[in-house]
């Protein structure tokens, strides 16, 4: 199968035959249909994260057909419609048990810890666990952009945010996994303000419900701006970007008792990032971590998709080729672009 392959972390990636994945025997082969690229796909790319070993496939953002099937798997067939969460749970350890499977202590990541989704094929483990249905009417370019950004957000707005009607909510950084917060936290009653670089992608924000947008490249302090904009500073606040400056702007922008959400990773030398954490214990801030959504979880997002109370398919702003992907990939170190680009491997 065609694939994309980088060898060294940081260098260009190529687009090459490589051999076709076989599946575990609770695992599954899927035929790739769709795949997001995501930030997380180039921090794999520049070796942030310790799970990948060299040569490796990126991508972990997927929807496609079940071509093949583990002798242990029951309840997929080959020909079914799938996506899956990019954290797979083993299904059997405490924190599984306990329903908490983005967080499972033997998890797998199509695309860190195995090879991914940059491909025609790629391999999936615990089935049974980790597979969500696609609807017949829901196209696999959206179901891809489910698996990590979209459930990433709803799960980052709605569990981990507790989000309520009527709250503020900012959200700092409007790539894909910003403008899902943005869309999901309107649906759900709140008022958002959007934060961001990019003009593109602050008219994006706004088109998906934001009533505020606020260009930190135009503004010194965005945390300043967001508390002026909510009067006192916004109830639930997401960094959906990843940095110092996000992370520091998120939690300087909230009221008291208000919540940060972490849902961009945040690569440093040494592993640490500065936090105000003295305004956290004077304001009693809570500071939260969000890590995907289990399968299990899927139903409550995809009925808002179902009722169209949410436009995933709307955030799909770009589709490219295989052969694309590696321009593509390097240049989310620079430009990570307002929406989602969707590959099509068959294409």
């Amino acid at each position: 199968m065609r694939a994309v392959v980088f060898e060294r972390f940081g260098e260009p990636a190529e687009v090459r035959e490589v051999p076709d994945p076989r599946p575990a025997e609770h695992g599954v082969v899927v035929r790739v249909e769709a795949t997001g690229l995501c930030r997380s796909d180039w921090h794999a790319w520049m070796g942030h994260d310790p799970d990948v070993v060299l040569p490796h496939v990126p991508g972990h953002e997927l929807a496609g057909v079940v071509a093949e099937t583990g002798s242990r798997v029951t309840r997929w067939k080959a020909g079914d419609r799938v996506t899956v969460p990019f954290v797979c749970g083993c299904g059997s350890c405490p924190s599984c048990a306990a329903g908490d499977h983005q967080v499972c202590e033997r998890q797998t990541q199509p695309g860190f810890t195995h090879w991914g989704s940059f491909a025609r094929y790629v391999a999936l483990e615990h089935a049974d666990v980790n597979l969500v249905g696609v609807p017949d009417d829901l196209s696999y370019a959206t179901a891809a952009s489910l698996g990590c950004r979209f459930a990433t957000a709803f799960r980052a707005v709605v569990h981990q945010g507790r989000l309520a009607a009527g709250e503020w909510v900012a959200v700092h950084g409007c790539g894909g996994v910003g403008l899902s917060a943005v869309m999901i936290a309107a649906a759900s009653g709140a008022r958002v303000v959007a934060v961001d670089v990019s003009p593109r992608a602050l008219e994006l924000a706004r088109r998906f419900g934001a009533a505020e947008c606020v260009d930190a490249a135009r503004v010194p302090d965005t945390a300043e701006a967001v508390r002026e904009l909510t009067g006192g500073g916004a109830h639930l606040s997401l960094d959906a970007l990843g940095s110092p400056a996000t992370c520091a702007a998120s939690v300087n922008g909230l009221r008291r008792r208000g919540r940060h959400v972490q849902v961009g990773l945040l690569p440093s030398r040494d592993g640490s990032t500065p936090v105000p954490l003295a305004r956290a214990i004077a304001l009693e801030l809570e500071l939260l971590g969000s890590h995907g959504m289990a399968a299990h979880a899927y139903p409550a997002m995809l009925e808002m998709v179902r009722s169209a109370a949410v436009r995933p398919d709307l955030l799909v702003t770009s589709t490219i080729t295989l052969d694309d992907a590696p321009a593509a990939l390097a240049a989310l170190g620079t430009a990570p672009g307002a929406g989602v680009t969707v590959i099509e491997p068959w294409a």
